[in-house]
């Protein structure tokens, strides 16, 4: 059997990656899309690596998702002279959006005035420095006592696990990005620093307005994003959901992560929505050519999981060694796979009434299990029958047949997913199933069996609902 692997891999593309030769030698080494993290960059730069990217797809053929990743409202500190300032426990520190650096008064590229309250948090320089608000001591101040010592750096992030920004997280900066971006190929926008579905149809309406067609993925990274209820319904009004760890630890205790994460992963299987698994997965290869075994562990935990998508960042986009962090990644997920089956989901996941479309994927998966098929095949329009069958973490690839090339490319990051675009057709599972074969794609001796999904009403969305099973043939 020609081995996919299930679980794909989603990668920045940065200074490390920025030509055309490592674009493509990430798609080969195993990346099956794209990170462009639009806090960073120019849009030059981004229109020439988005070419390398089709590019590299087109001949490959194999169809490859291009990730915005907005900003969002992230607080960074401004430029600190000599880019260093020490500070000690107990100091007090003035962070003030309309100051340069002058000893503890620290340049912030965020009004906190606007925000935050006396005795709420706030962690500096991505939580090495813990400080408590103390005072708003003019509309663009406030004053923040230390509770370590440290040192600070420019233009770190600072986190605020306490404070509301009151559904005000699409900022200008977002707004530009979003426009520049809606006529361009991109798949996937993700909305950093969400605090409730609100957030997400926010984001939706604005790219409906714009003609994209680009699904939206949810970052969560906040307190207020997995509250009880929240979670789930952030969860539900979205495309596809990110466990954003770099910024939630912070947020929400590093303790608590492990566990926010399995519980994510676990609600996008059920409702059928991508999952992605992001953040320093693979951090120590920014400076060495092997992962540790903590690293690798990381990883595998994330298959087993069922996570649809596992994300590098740093380490291919400004990293030394990114090529071999993706084969390092990708031959992880191989082998766990191999060795390794998905959990199963708790009940609390799975005893809930189905949608017809997910009981007829539910249905293939079962059929293909009980017939031994080689291959389960989805004439989808959307991509929403593959992604709904990918939910069920079969063991068998899941071939995706689509006349839409935005859907086949959605679905580059789905679980167990790989994509053809063809014309409508009542048959074009069955002949694409006759063409891998011969191929040699499947590398099956014939006869074989594969499922076929698909709806009578061809090209129509969210028409799925017949399930047949075919004999493949020399």
């Amino acid at each position: 059997m020609h081995i996919l692997k299930r679980t794909k891999i989603l990668a920045g593309v940065g200074p490390a990656t920025n030509s055309k030769e490592k674009i493509e030698q990430m798609l080969v080494a195993g990346v099956n899309g794209y990170r462009m993290n639009f806090s960073h960059g120019t849009y030059e730069e981004r229109e020439l690596q988005l070419q390398w990217i089709r590019e590299a797809s087109v001949a490959h053929g194999r169809p490859v998702a291009v990730v915005q990743d907005l900003q969002g409202p992230k607080v960074r500190l401004g430029v600190l002279n000599d880019n260093h300032q020490e500070v000690a426990a107990g100091d007090i520190l003035t962070l003030d959006s309309a100051a340069e650096h002058d000893g503890l008064t620290l340049p912030m590229q965020y009004n906190l005035a606007e925000k935050v309250k006396v005795g709420e948090r706030i962690y500096l320089f991505d939580g090495k420095i813990r400080t408590t608000v103390t005072e708003i001591v003019s509309p663009t101040a406030v004053t923040v006592r230390a509770e370590n010592n440290g040192v600070l750096m420019s233009r770190k992030g600072v986190n605020l696990p306490d404070t509301d920004f009151g559904g005000d997280i699409i900022t200008a900066k977002d707004i530009k990005d979003i426009e520049y971006a809606a006529d361009k190929d991109y798949d996937y926008v993700a909305l950093s620093f969400i605090q409730s579905a609100e957030d997400i149809n926010a984001l939706r309406q604005m790219l409906v307005s714009l003609g994209s067609s680009a699904h939206v993925i949810a970052k969560i990274e906040t307190r207020a994003a997995i509250q009880e209820g929240v979670l789930e319904e952030i969860v539900r009004v979205s495309d596809g959901v990110m466990v954003a760890r770099g910024d939630l630890a912070p947020e929400v205790g590093l303790e608590m992560v492990p566990v926010i994460q399995r519980k994510i992963v676990a609600l996008c299987r059920k409702h059928g929505k991508l999952s992605i698994v992001a953040t320093q997965m693979m951090s120590s290869m920014v400076d060495n050519p092997e992962p540790t075994r903590a690293e690798v562990s990381d990883v595998a935990t994330a298959v087993i999981q069922g996570a649809d998508a596992v994300m590098l960042s740093d380490e291919t986009a400004n990293g030394n060694y990114p090529i071999e962090t993706i084969e390092a990644m990708r031959n992880t997920i191989l082998y766990t796979q191999e060795h390794s089956s998905v959990e199963k989901l708790d009940d609390e996941f799975t005893n809930t009434k189905m949608p017809v479309r997910h009981a007829i994927s539910h249905a293939a998966v079962e059929v293909a299990k009980e017939v031994g098929a080689t291959a389960i095949i989805a004439e989808t329009k959307s991509g929403a029958t593959a992604a709904n069958i990918g939910a069920w973490r079969p063991d068998l690839p899941i071939i995706s047949v689509t006349s839409s090339p935005r859907a086949a490319q959605q679905l580059a990051l789905n679980f167990a997913n790989r994509s053809f675009i063809r014309e409508d057709d009542d048959e074009a599972g069955y002949k694409l199933a006759e063409e891998l074969h011969q191929s040699d794609f499947f590398q099956a001796n014939s006869p074989f069996t594969v499922v076929i999904v698909s709806g009578r009403q061809t090209g129509k969305i969210g028409a799925t609902d017949t399930i047949k099973v075919r004999t493949i043939e020399s």
